[in-house]
């Protein structure tokens, strides 16, 4: 009778544990899978950062075949800052993601039973994405500067008119500013659930 009384409990102990770390990893699945994203996310905008850069070269002319329309010395530059600051941003974003999952995964590899629990400050975690969420927004932001500039030097400055110009701005800032406060009102509604 010992016996079978010992039997149940070794059974429910065992089935108890099961049923509690799929929670646990789901939770810490969860956060590796957000943090996947905003560095795969990150990793695309790099790439414009650079195409952006290969367009800093001086004296090119706009396709709007008026010397008003060319873009001066001073829109380049103004490129090549914008683009430089959004290239920190994203990599900042980038490696603080990468920071909190390599605690997530050290502190998981240090429980050989319980492989996807990590048992980290939730605070830090849920600081450390919300801060590599913010450089993800400010590298968009100035990214978006920059493509402003890329359009006023390859289809002609916004101050002489040019409709082109003026219709791509105007569409990149509309759905670019949608985009983002979409994305802030996301974040900030997780973060404080």
């Amino acid at each position: 009778m010992a016996g079978s009384d010992e039997h149940p409990k070794a059974y429910y102990s065992n089935s108890s544990r099961r049923n509690s770390s799929p929670s646990s990893s789901s939770t810490t699945s969860v956060h590796v899978t957000a943090l996947d994203g905003i560095v795969n996310v990150n990793s695309l905008f790099t790439i414009a950062v650079f195409v952006g850069l290969s367009l800093t070269t001086p004296g090119q002319h706009s396709l709007e075949n008026r010397s008003a329309c060319d873009a001066g010395v001073d829109v380049a530059k103004k490129l090549l800052v914008f683009e430089v600051v959004s290239f920190s941003f994203f990599l900042f974003s980038s490696l603080v993601a990468q920071g909190l999952k390599l605690a997530i995964n050290l502190i998981n590899s240090k429980d050989v039973d319980e492989a996807f629990r990590a048992h980290i400050n939730l605070t830090v975690l849920r600081f450390g994405m919300m801060g590599s969420a913010i450089g993800s927004v400010m590298g968009c932001l100035f990214l978006m500067l920059s493509i402003v500039n890329v359009i006023e030097i390859r289809l002609g400055m916004l101050s002489c008119g040019s409709k082109s110009a003026v219709h791509a701005v105007a569409a990149l800032v509309v759905l670019v500013s949608s985009a983002l406060l979409v994305y802030i009102s996301t974040a900030v509604y997780a973060f404080w659930r």
